[in-house]
């Protein structure tokens, strides 16, 4: 029987019950299709139900008429691997999507045909959007969700009314004449859904927000002033996103109508040419606490997946100032700082997301429903001495939320502080807690673990494991020991697993003939009766309960660590050899040759990947693979991972550096040192051999 989904004004339902899931965003065409089932596993591993994608109009129909569907932008073969992996799916169709594209996703020909009106009723524009949106609908017959596939959502333009687009009653109309299109095509899903903040146009749809702890698209050059997504808030508009278009338009809608769904937290930041700034963890988890805190009944990320741009037909299609949009983007590199980076590599993000998700798999039915109560309910973000309190409950218990972190800014610290929880009529006090500088998270009281009542706990609950033993129930957190964290009401306890916040960033939850929570610093996902662990060919990971060796890749026991049984991987020594030569410098650029080899032949080498940890110092690099360009990157201070899987394992690459001048206009968080007012140097090629 299908699952039936809805929605009322607190959260999304299915099946009737209370749903919070976690959405990420990766544009399947933005990378390769041999390894898009992996990267599936990788997200549903950290906790996300739902993939988003936007349909990009330039991709599949660069030369007008003429539709490309292969390759990365087989849409088809997409959608069948979202449903063998078990991801539902929601496909954000445009027609304009923006996503840091070319003419934000229109073809250059569109752009160019006499008297159309874009982004309106105009008969000629819709009837080409017609025919791209049925050549769409093509690929998506038997995916729908009343088909029995995995499409669920359908996202009609995005930021209309907001970033370009018709405002008001006319900016209305367009907005349901597109859902009105789309149906008659046949997109048939559950939910359809329009971008909200900004002031933008909804129609009839159910209004998606969004949020980002950084603007690398704002003009200025300078830092920023507080961020207002680390402050709890009814508010649900970020009247950053996009202000290089539009500065603080209010919703257009009555939020109260509404559950309160992101589709846009930032899972990191796309730099731009003039603003650089970098997404760190702490960043992304800080402010998704935060949303939590504020009400949120959906945690979708943009992107949580990066990738890479494809190769035109005509042109480059990345956004640029030459296409008339405010910012230069690199050409090919949309690496994003994502929580999974642009080469299917792990990000500190995604650790912190995972926490979170993994927490809302378990009880985050009950959440979901939950009243919100912000205490104070009006904190500004320049207020570096006020705790940031919020609460969550029901009749029965709840959470409260604190944050004591804004990024790029000391908070005081609060030592001591009695916390205040409430439900009912009722409040409950926790033991002293000392809250430092950059400390977020939330606390549950009341909460029932089995036929056990926590009272209180200094520590955060991640998941519930049944195991052939009975219920474990794992918390983390720093603040207090085992033993003086939980407080319980009556004489039953629960079975808990105390974590260090530390070990938690590192814990992942394996179903297979029960519950496992194993402890790792790479990637870790069930695949055919067995766990994948991505990891160099030393590495050495934490598992409770004990797992048979046969359901691990290469991994053999070797000794235990409290309740976890620590297990090594077993692999036979591989190395890849480089050289590294210098080529030319002069004022332009500085051009290094990469010279490759490797212990095996290509075809051996499977279930493994090879990657160089760039380090550079100047404005950019580019990276040639057989004289032709392959990847870009502008300098933020960071490492940049390349992928010798990702390019077949290339036996010679060129990198070209070009100079970066004292008094190059652009904001940097770090800058490198320089020697006569410049720099351009390679500075180091990392190699890290990983395995799983």
């Amino acid at each position: 029987m299908s699952t039936k989904y809805s929605y009322n004004r607190s959260c999304l339902l299915k099946d009737g019950q209370p749903w919070f899931p976690v959405m990420g965003e990766m544009h399947y065409s933005r990378y390769r299709d041999d390894l898009w089932e992996e990267s599936l596993r990788k997200m549903k591993a950290g906790g996300v139900a739902i993939v988003s994608s936007y349909m990009i109009w330039i991709h599949h129909e660069e030369e007008e008429g003429v539709f490309d569907f292969s390759g990365c932008r087989d849409l088809r073969k997409f959608l069948s691997i979202c449903h063998k992996v078990g991801m539902s799916v929601f496909l954000r169709l445009g027609p304009w999507v923006h996503g840091e594209v070319r003419n934000g996703g229109f073809p250059d020909w569109l752009l160019k045909k006499e008297g159309i009106q874009l982004r309106s009723n105009d008969k000629l524009y819709l009837g080409f959007a017609r025919r791209y949106w049925e050549h769409i609908y093509e690929q998506t017959k038997g995916f729908m969700h009343e088909e029995g596939g995995p499409v669920i959502g359908i996202q009609i333009e995005n930021e209309y009314g907001h970033v370009g687009g018709l405002r008001g009653e006319a900016g209305e109309a367009h907005m349901r004449t597109l859902t009105a299109m789309a149906r008659e095509i046949g997109f048939q899903a559950p939910f359809y859904t329009a971008t909200g903040w900004g002031g933008a146009c909804i129609g009839d749809l159910l209004p998606v927000m969004g949020g980002y702890c950084e603007a690398p698209w704002d003009q200025r050059m300078t830092e920023l002033e507080p961020n207002a997504n680390y402050v709890f808030s009814y508010l649900r508009n970020d009247s950053q996103i996009a202000c290089d278009h539009h500065i603080g338009q209010e919703t257009s809608f009555d939020e109260s109508l509404y559950p309160y769904l992101t589709a846009e937290l930032g899972g990191g930041l796309q730099v731009t040419s003039h603003r650089r700034p970098v997404a760190k963890g702490k960043d992304i988890g800080a402010m998704s606490v935060a949303k939590l805190g504020s009400g949120a009944s959906l945690l979708g990320y943009y992107m949580y997946h990066g990738g890479s741009n494809p190769k035109g037909k005509f042109t480059t299609l990345q956004e640029s100032r030459d296409t008339g949009y405010a910012n230069d983007l690199p050409e090919i590199n949309y690496d994003f700082n994502a929580p999974i980076r642009q080469y299917g590599t792990i990000s500190d993000s995604y650790r912190e997301i995972r926490l979170l998700a993994l927490f809302l798999q378990e009880f985050g039915a009950t959440l979901a429903t939950m009243e919100t109560h912000i205490q104070p309910p009006t904190v500004s973000p320049k207020d570096f001495h006020t705790l940031r309190l919020s609460c969550r409950h029901n009749e029965e218990g709840g959470y409260i939320f604190f944050n004591n972190y804004q990024r790029r800014y000391k908070m005081e610290a609060h030592p001591a502080v009695i916390l205040t929880g409430s439900y009912a009529d009722k409040t409950v006090q926790f033991p002293p807690v000392n809250i430092k500088d950059g400390d977020y998270g939330f606390f549950p009281y009341q909460m029932k673990l089995g036929n056990a009542c926590l009272h209180t706990a200094l520590a955060t609950p991640l998941c519930r494991l049944e195991t052939d033993k009975g219920e474990t129930w794992v918390f983390y957190g720093d603040y207090e020991t085992e033993d003086k964290a939980f407080c319980w009401e009556g004489t039953e306890h629960a079975d808990i697993i105390h974590l260090s916040r530390k070990k938690a960033l590192l814990a992942a939850k394996i179903k297979l003939d029960q519950d496992y929570i194993i402890l790792a610093d790479g990637f870790v996902w069930e695949e055919n009766g067995k766990v994948r662990i991505t990891g160099e060919k030393n590495t050495i990971i934490q598992c409770f309960p004990e797992i048979a060796e046969e359901k691990l890749t290469e991994f053999t026991k070797c000794g235990e660590e409290g309740r976890f049984t620590l297990y090594k991987r077993n692999i036979s020594d591989t190395s890849t050899a480089i050289n590294i030569s210098l080529i030319s410098k002069d004022k332009e650029s500085t051009k290094y040759n990469i010279s490759l080899s490797y212990m095996e032949k290509r075809e051996e080498l499977t279930g493994r990947d090879t990657l160089l940890n760039l380090s550079y110092s100047g404005d950019r690099i580019e990276i040639y693979v057989k004289g032709e360009k392959r990847n870009d990157h502008f300098y933020t201070g960071q490492e940049v991972p390349i992928s010798l899987r990702y390019f077949d394992y290339p036996e010679q690459m060129e990198i070209i550096v070009y100079p970066l001048y004292k008094d190059t206009k652009v904001f940097l968080e770090t800058w490198p040192e320089m020697e006569e007012q410049m720099v351009c140097n390679l500075d180091n090629v990392k190699i890290i051999e990983q395995y799983w």
